[in-house]
């Protein structure tokens, strides 16, 4: 091999091994704290949905629910469809709200009773998993309804100005949702062929980290 391949492959080489080197050094200048939380968010996003994701230190203490879905809060529908599965006093007052939207809205505040039986909050929550089932009659899974039954519980607090953000439910105008917080977990959303439930449409389950001690 001549010297002048030599020089340029040797030249080429320490270049990579620079750049991997900084990359891996602004790496290690993310990791978390011992007991630290830290999210990635999307940059210049005042409002985002979701966080790119989260890094625990190793002394964050957790909990993980199980997959959590809706309740039976609705007698007048018949058993076992998805109808069956929604509470009309969430959205009592709203027009254009899908089955899958009002399922959501009873499994988020069923995952909210779950966080506080182990001292925990909605605002705890740092990882989220979503199943859905396309609703009878259609052709895929709800993601819009999901998505602003989910924006009914989370990321709903301006990251800039610190502001409540109105949000929708079904067709209607956006109004204060109905618990305000700030949290936006690193989310997953998929649909599925099938949920443990007949009639069940939303399956959810959650990771939330305690505070510091």
């Amino acid at each position: 091999m001549k010297r002048r391949t030599k020089a340029v492959i040797g030249t080429a080489l320490t270049a990579s091994l620079l750049t991997g080197g900084t990359a891996l050094a602004d790496a290690r200048g993310w990791w978390p704290g011992a007991k630290e939380v830290r999210v990635m968010l999307p940059e210049g996003q005042s409002n985002p949905a979701i966080a790119n994701g989260v890094a625990t230190g190793g002394e964050v203490a957790v909990y993980q629910s199980s997959g959590l879905g809706p309740s039976a809060l609705n007698p007048s529908a018949p058993q076992g469809t998805p109808e069956y599965y929604t509470d009309p006093s969430l959205t009592e007052g709203a027009e254009g709200v899908t089955v899958t939207e009002a399922q959501a809205l009873v499994v988020l505040r069923n995952i909210k009773t779950n966080l506080a039986t182990a001292g925990l909050t909605p605002a705890d929550v740092i990882t989220m998993k979503a199943y859905l089932m396309k609703a009878p009659g259609t052709e895929t899974a709800d993601y819009a309804g999901w998505n602003r039954a989910y924006r009914q519980y989370f990321a709903n607090i301006d990251l800039t100005t610190h502001q409540v953000v109105p949000v929708p439910m079904g067709t209607s105008a956006p109004k204060p949702p109905l618990l305000a917080n700030k949290a936006r977990p690193a989310r997953a959303t998929m649909e599925v062929a099938s949920l443990a439930v007949k009639g069940w449409l939303v399956e959810v389950e959650v990771t939330a980290a305690y505070k510091k001690r």
